[in-house]
């Protein structure tokens, strides 16, 4: 038995998604702001809190117009008015649908939730819904707050002069509910029907929630109770020293508690040899009451002259009881003290022999606090879960849930990288090291992680990534900014060779994209190196937002596509040209029935329903390269165009045809270049055919065939290491691709986390 998915809608970001469950760890994605943290707060929500705790900040913002028009009917309803039933406001409450799938012997497990009699196995679904507790109670309450504050304004507008008038609570239905949904809406539970389960719709991703019968009525009880053991780690975890905190350890945040805490929590429950001890045991406890029994003596020995004097002052008389000191060690006192957990540290200091230095664990990194803590508290759900204490003599696995859930937010926090990577990798085996989950496989925990980390990220199979899109205000007809949830587990199919491409390369690059507000593709070195010094010293509004460059290497742009198309993310491809004829390459030549060689070019300019001649290429209008899927995902593409210069050698201007970027980079500054007298390799090769061209084809072609042996590499390092090179032009193409992109991300910046620039005056 498995969560197969949930489905969330009206909370907060999540209007309509669905999350697919991996049968093991599954990673939420997704750049600042896109519903992360909105997905784990509703599970806690709904399956970890109380109805009480929910707030009208978690409705979606839209559906807040929607009950002021309520309350203005309500308002001014007549006494015959037939009050609405709760099911009329489901459809934009905060729900969440759970979908199990299960097998026909765990009937026991899910026996309320069977749809039918011919339930033979599969998925069942459960709904906890948000709604009134009593619409009568609602309404009424309402109406007696609204006519008070009615009758209130009408005695102010009498007795205070004119001017801002006193707005006193509630104005209307939405400023009533801010302060009384805790208190007038409770979640209920109900059956839903796989038959009528549909997937998310293809054009937006949103998820098409099932609807409930009118006649539906709610179960009598939590139907997760015995079927789902949840646990979670927020990201709030409070580490650090708090010996200066003056207003004491409630501050904290939820769940936080010290390294030392934790352990002792850990110990008294599992490892307290004082709690139904065995044999084991034994001479630890010998040990204890020897230790309490010298203790007393000691005690009764000091305490005697107090206790005289006491005696001297009449008490206690005869009928009297005498007074006694005694202690009372148990196995916990122990680790029941500010140093219970130590750090030691190797010293080369001192004797030999000498006693080892030790720090609190207040004095140790948060980074280590933080792994050492998140460990224990997997080991303690895990235990807690599977019913396993001390004084559990015997398996209790008839009263384990058949579903572990466990909830980690952002678990980067205070680790460094490596150590991310380690967490992750082996959080899921921590959960299940028992051997009690090899006897009885049925028992399955799945955990669900958040994350902000291309780190964690790298160590979770693609496959297990679910990716959370933001949709800006206004996209689909929605007033306000939502999000949607892509499953990248079905983007490429199955077994084919650009799912084994695409996975090599993100496990051999880095995983930012997934956190990205935009991706800038370029397929050789020379861009990749010197595109982040474009973007600062050209285009200072890009370097501060949150771009992802990739290098592709080569020409495997193209491969990338199902997945950019997965995330919707706004997309410039930078590269070449790449002119050539018979599948030979070539200089570039107008009227020559060159075609492009680079498959990036000729598999989206097909998408784009645009030729790949290198005719047509070359005279292909700026805005044509774009191709535009929605409102909010685009993809352009940027390759070499024409250049006007002037030849050193005859003065001559000329329309130079690049095929590369290097070229292109060359003839954009061939002033410059033609200059220079000191250079090596490809540089020199460089400026030697600048400095002998006398036409356009003798520089294409001397620029082609030294670009065929020479090092890239070095000419870029003798580039970038040039004192001049900031005020160097950028090619025109690039720039025009920059250009798009600037315009695109300011098009969405509210959406997006942007930088101020230094000294710059933030305003919120």
């Amino acid at each position: 038995m498995y969560i197969q998915h949930i489905e969330i809608s009206n909370f907060r970001k999540l209007l309509s998604v669905r999350i697919d469950f991996a049968n093991e760890t599954t990673l939420l994605v997704g750049a600042n702001n896109s519903g992360k943290s909105s997905a784990m707060l509703a599970l806690r929500r709904f399956l970890v809190s109380k109805a009480s705790v929910f707030r009208l900040q978690d409705l979606t913002l839209c559906h807040l117009a929607k009950l002021d028009e309520i309350g203005k009917v309500w308002d001014n309803a007549p006494e015959n008015f037939e009050i609405p039933t709760a099911k009329d406001w489901a459809d934009w409450l905060p729900s969440l649908d759970i979908w199990v799938s299960a097998d026909q012997g765990e009937f026991h497990y899910i026996r309320d939730l069977i749809p039918n009699f011919a339930w033979r196995g599969g998925l069942v679904g459960m709904r906890f819904l948000l709604e009134p507790d009593d619409m009568n109670t609602l309404y009424t309450d309402y109406r007696k707050e609204r006519t008070r504050v009615v009758e209130l304004e009408d005695a102010l507008e009498k007795e205070e002069p004119p001017g801002r008038p006193l707005k006193l609570w509630p104005q209307s239905l939405h400023d009533y509910l801010s302060r009384r949904l805790g208190d007038k809406f409770k979640i209920r539970w109900y059956r839903l029907d796989p038959h009528q389960l549909k997937k998310p719709d293809k054009s937006t991703r949103m998820a098409q929630m099932q609807q409930l019968s009118p006649t539906a009525q709610p179960l009598e009880s939590n139907p997760l109770s015995g079927l789902i053991r949840v646990h979670e780690i927020n990201a709030q975890r409070g580490f650090g020293d708090h010996s200066d905190d003056k207003q004491g350890d409630h501050t904290r945040p939820s769940g936080a508690q010290k390294l030392s805490e934790q352990l002792r929590s850990y110990y008294s429950r599992h490892l307290d040899p004082g709690d139904s001890p065995d044999l084991s045991d034994l001479e630890a406890l010998r040990a204890i009451e020897a230790a309490q029994s010298a203790f007393d003596t000691k005690l009764s020995s000091s305490f005697e002259p107090a206790i005289r004097e006491v005696e001297g002052l009449g008490y206690p008389g005869r009928n009297d009881p005498r007074i006694k000191v005694a202690s009372r060690l148990a196995t916990t006192d122990g680790m029941n003290h500010e140093a219970a957990v130590l750090f030691e540290l190797d010293s080369i200091q001192g004797a030999p022999g000498a006693p080892p230095l030790h720090l609190p664990e207040t004095a140790n990194g948060l980074g280590y606090q933080n792994l050492i803590s998140m460990i224990f508290r997997l080991m303690g759900f895990r235990d807690e879960w599977l019913r396993k204490t001390r004084a559990a003599s015997t398996e209790i696995i008839d009263r384990v849930e058949p579903i572990h859930l466990v909830l980690i937010e952002e678990p980067e926090a205070h680790l460094h990288v490596q150590v991310q990577q380690v967490f992750v990798r082996h959080a899921y085996q921590v959960l299940c090291r028992d051997a009690l989950l090899e006897r009885y496989p049925n028992l399955k925990t799945q955990l669900l992680v958040s994350t902000h980390s291309s780190h964690v990220t790298h160590e979770v199979e693609y496959q297990n990534l679910r990716y959370f899109r933001r949709l800006p205000a206004g996209m689909y007809g929605i007033g306000v900014p939502v999000s949607t949830v892509s499953n990248l587990s079905n983007v490429f199919g199955e077994g084919t060779k650009t799912k084994e491409f695409v996975t090599r390369y993100l496990r051999a690059q880095h995983a930012d994209i997934f956190f990205a507000d935009a991706v800038i593709l370029v397929e050789g070195s020379a861009e990749r190196m010197m595109l982040p010094h474009f973007l600062r010293n050209k285009f200072p509004f890009l370097d501060r937002c949150y771009i992802t460059t990739l290098d592709i290497g080569g020409s495997h742009a193209h491969r990338l596509r199902p997945l950019i198309d997965a995330l919707g993310i706004l997309t410039l491809v930078i590269t070449d040209l790449d002119a050539g004829l018979n599948k030979a390459a070539k200089p570039v030549q107008r009227n020559a029935d060159q075609i492009t060689n680079n498959p990036t070019l000729r598999s989206w300019m097909k998408l784009m329903h645009l030729g790949s001649t290198v005719d047509e290429l070359l005279e292909l209008p700026a805005n044509q390269k774009e191709h535009k899927i929605d409102d909010l995902y685009s993809v352009r593409i940027a390759y070499q165009t024409p250049i006007s210069t002037h030849l050193p050698a005859t003065g001559e201007e000329i329309q130079a045809l690049p095929n590369t970027f290097e070229d292109s980079f060359v003839l954009s500054n061939a002033g410059y270049f033609a200059e220079k007298t000191n250079g090596t390799g490809l540089m020199k090769a460089f400026v030697k055919v600048l400095n002998e061209a006398q036409t356009s084809e003798a520089v294409g072609e001397g620029f082609f065939n030294e670009l065929r042996e020479g090092k890239k590499a070095e000419f870029v390092l003798l580039v970038l290491s040039d004192k001049n090179f900031p005020s160097l032009e950028i090619p025109e193409y690039i720039i025009e691709g920059l250009n798009w992109l600037e315009s695109k991300l300011r098009s969405k910046q509210k959406e997006l986390l942007v930088i101020p620039p230094e000294g710059a005056e933030v305003t919120s």
